[in-house]
């Protein structure tokens, strides 16, 4: 007979499938075209077993949604890592940016976005959550380092949470929302991203670094 550890396991482990076979069926079919009884079949299970573990649809759609906010995460230890101690502050910025974007123009990442925006106006919670809980904490994580960046005279910011949604901002527009407006979910792969990477961090510096506002300033303080 399982133990009580295997058992919690084994309960676990059928959570994470359910929850990895409703993200591929809600992505296929969106909100209204999914059910329970496909993402049964396409998780191996029985439809009361994905009701065991989710109580109706919105509560596993709300479940998938928010559990991909974790994917932020490991950009928001890139931010600290790059940026922590830059001796290159151009550079390292420039390796940031194609990361940002190669990260969050991954094809899934597309198709989430859309979903997510699609049912907006049905779910503004879950998607006022998954903002939060990820875009959200990037910006206030890219904010928090180019404080850092001032304090130590590499940038000049009197508003680091602006300056974080300028740089978001001239990175993200063209790239994402061709993407995004086009259904180009392959966009990374097949495009060149170096060159919006480093006009946007050329731009940035132009208007946030020390040393062209010193300049600016006829080299005054």
């Amino acid at each position: 007979m399982p133990s009580s550890e295997e058992l919690e396991r084994n309960s676990d482990r059928r959570h994470r499938e359910i929850r990895e076979a409703a993200i591929g069926i809600f992505l296929d079919n969106g909100y209204e075209g999914a059910t329970m009884e496909d993402i049964a079949v396409r998780a191996g299970v029985s439809k009361q077993t994905v009701y065991k573990h989710f109580t109706d649809k919105q509560s596993l759609f709300a479940d998938i949604i928010l559990s991909t906010t974790g994917d932020m995460s490991a950009l928001v230890g890139l931010i600290a890592a790059s940026l922590g101690d830059t001796r290159d502050l151009e550079n390292d910025l420039e390796h940031l940016a194609k990361a940002f974007l190669v990260a969050l123009m991954q094809p899934r990442v597309l198709r989430l976005r859309r979903l997510v925006i699609s049912c907006a106006d049905r779910f503004p919670e879950i998607a006022t959550a998954w903002y939060e809980q990820g875009f959200e904490k990037v910006l206030g994580a890219l904010a928090t380092a180019f404080r850092a960046l001032a304090d130590r005279d590499l940038l000049v910011v009197d508003d680091p949470g602006a300056a974080a949604e300028h740089f978001v901002g001239m990175l993200f527009w063209i790239p994402v929302n061709k993407a995004m407006f086009t259904g180009d979910d392959d966009f990374a792969a097949t495009h060149d991203l170096a060159p919006a990477a480093n006009s946007a961090v050329r731009v940035f510096l132009d208007g946030y670094g020390f040393r062209r506002n010193k300049s600016q300033n006829g080299g005054q303080d």
